[in-house]
């Protein structure tokens, strides 16, 4: 029998509206609302239409996890929900949901930060994180190499993006493939099909100079600009585009950058551990290389399955019961939506 906090999470920090029950370190349910579809046509996360889907899934959402896990509203301990960074308007959306939840029930509420519950949610999987743990967090918007000493009040930012994340430039480059949004899942599909040194793409951030003055720092806006320049190249010497081939070469690009710099950060910083998290960590490739690495270099490696990769509410859930269980204190009610919440910003 599960221990510790129930504790309900709601994540509307972009398209999908997620709510999650975690019981201690147990995942009872993970209900995800997903506004993707409606996005596709315009090659991209629209901020109102995103809005509005979170509004019209928020209570079917919250029924279904509930259902799900077997538990009654008045059963939780505590209300966790995104409060940052994110789409403000989303973001909005659940925290009027979660604020309304803990004013009517008369529960704590927790605002926690969107790049943390992506860090937490592998407890629910894997068991408590190591302290300390490094963190490299992939997604859409975010490219992060954290130190995390201690998940609910101490977190390092070792490095970031400076320009596109990782997850832009797979949308950028799948359009530019004429591949469908969200670009990450189809990329990954037809790189298996293809030549990963097809093309030398280049690796941005990697050279001397900028290995002393952005050590640990990513960008992948060069290499987005490669592609698209290579593909045009082609097609305007009247050559077909092995799209594989080229899918493969981009990928194999972002996840040598990505996986060297990780790797990196644990030997300097002396961590044992590496968790990589966010929606980039379903790539397969980027979990392959990683594991490669990480054994080279006696790394232990922690992946949440691709399912808690991407947003979702068990991630905040799971950050809420450890925030309960180690007695940090609540958020008042007039918690603001934050869209760039700083990463060391745990809870607010």
């Amino acid at each position: 029998m599960s221990s510790g906090p129930l504790v309900l999470g709601i994540e509307t920090s972009c398209d999908e509206t997620g709510v999650g029950i975690v019981h201690g370190q147990t995942l009872l349910a993970d209900a995800v609302a997903s506004s993707v579809d409606e996005h596709a046509r315009f090659g991209g996360v629209v901020p109102e239409v995103a809005s509005r889907a979170h509004l019209e899934a928020m209570v079917p959402t919250i029924d279904r996890a509930c259902e799900t896990a077997g538990v009654r509203l008045r059963d939780l301990d505590a209300i966790a929900v995104t409060s940052g960074p994110g789409l403000s308007g989303a973001l909005l959306v659940g925290l009027a949901a979660a604020k309304a939840l803990a004013l009517a029930l008369d529960k704590p509420l927790y605002g926690v930060n969107h790049l943390a519950s992506h860090v937490a949610v592998d407890i629910v999987e894997h068991g408590p994180l190591p302290e300390p743990t490094a963190a490299l967090l992939v997604s859409g918007g975010h490219s992060n190499l954290l130190l995390v000493p201690d998940i609910t009040d101490d977190i390092t930012s070792l490095g970031a993006t400076i320009d596109d994340a990782a997850g832009e430039a797979f949308d950028k480059v799948a359009r530019v493939l004429g591949l469908p949004f969200p670009g990450g899942p189809y990329i990954d599909k037809a790189a298996r099909a293809g030549d990963a040194a097809y093309v030398s793409f280049p690796r941005g951030l990697t050279s001397g100079r900028d290995m002393e003055r952005h050590r640990f720092d990513y960008s992948f806006s060069g290499l987005k600009t490669a592609v698209a320049r290579w593909v045009e190249a082609r097609e305007r010497d009247g050559q077909p585009v092995p799209v594989a081939d080229v899918a493969a070469s981009f990928q194999e690009a972002v996840t040598d950058v990505l996986t060297r710099k990780a790797v990196l950060a644990c030997r300097e910083h002396g961590v044992d551990d590496l968790l990589i998290g966010g929606g980039v960590a379903a790539n397969s490739r980027l979990r392959a290389m990683a594991q490669e690495r990480c054994d080279a270099a006696g790394i232990r490696l922690r992946v949440p399955r691709p399912g808690l990769c991407t947003d979702n509410g068990a991630m905040v859930a799971a950050l809420g019961a450890q925030l309960v269980a180690r007695g940090r204190p609540a958020s008042d009610l007039g918690i603001p939506a934050d869209s760039s919440l700083p990463v060391d910003v745990v809870s607010v």
